[in-house]
């Protein structure tokens, strides 16, 4: 956890839970598994799924407002993470209005069953991770959720992902692989999904093309010779 984030589209992170398991491509090549095992005094238990409750208050106790990414180093809606205790990290959420909440998951169908007991504060903002067409159907899920930003993360882009179903949809991240081994990722791909977006009156943030960061992220980041950092309309655009 940190107050600050080099993950572009957000300025924070806040780990209540770390570790993971993996579910589908995307999982492949995960930079928080890495991170964990890098980082052993951190995450003694490297990347098992473990519940950090000294971590909760966390956000309680940042007053400057702030974007916080929830579970940089894990996914909420893990099926070891206990209905109680996610309850517990939308407690905090609400709890502090202030600041602006992305929670990301790859685990639709429980965020899914769980969202009609959640409260959707809205400050909140619900993603699902989607890099081949083969999970497209995560956004069905996301789309039955009440959070005020609905949101897909097409990171790390396996494929192309042609034809989405935007409704309901407010933000679209892309990015490609860029841990050791990276597999490559098509401009074309990208700029379908831009032009999707578009179409559909849906901000879009390319993150990074894919392979080393340095190479391919930052102002490197490039389509049509310019950067494409929106946002959602929640809190503006560049």
């Amino acid at each position: 956890m940190a107050d600050h984030s080099a993950i572009e589209w957000t300025e924070a992170t806040w780990n209540p839970t770390s570790g993971c398991t993996k579910v589908s491509s995307g999982c492949d090549r995960c930079y928080a598994e890495r991170m964990a095992f890098r980082f052993p005094k951190t995450f003694p238990n490297g990347f098992d799924l473990t519940l950090r409750p000294d971590a909760l208050d966390l956000p309680l106790h940042w007053r400057r407002p702030r974007t916080i990414f929830v579970n940089s180093m894990s996914d909420l809606f893990h099926v070891e993470v206990p209905d109680a205790y996610i309850a517990q990290v939308f407690d905090v959420m609400a709890k502090t209005p202030q600041h602006t909440y992305q929670v990301l998951t790859k685990r639709a169908e429980r965020l899914g069953r769980l969202a009609p007991w959640l409260p959707w504060p809205t400050n909140v903002w619900m993603g699902v991770s989607v890099e081949t067409p083969k999970y497209c159907w995560r956004i069905d899920y996301l789309r039955k959720t009440s959070a005020a930003v609905r949101f897909i993360s097409a990171e790390p882009l396996l494929a192309a992902l042609p034809n989405l179903n935007l409704d309901g949809i407010q933000w679209l991240i892309a990015g490609g692989e860029s841990q050791p081994g990276a597999r490559p990722a098509d401009m074309a791909w990208f700029e379908d999904l831009r032009d999707q977006c578009a179409s559909s009156g849906v901000a879009f943030f390319l993150k990074q093309l894919g392979g080393h960061p340095s190479k391919r992220g930052g102002e490197k980041a490039v389509l049509d010779g310019r950067r494409w950092i929106e946002l959602p309309l929640a809190i503006g655009s560049c």
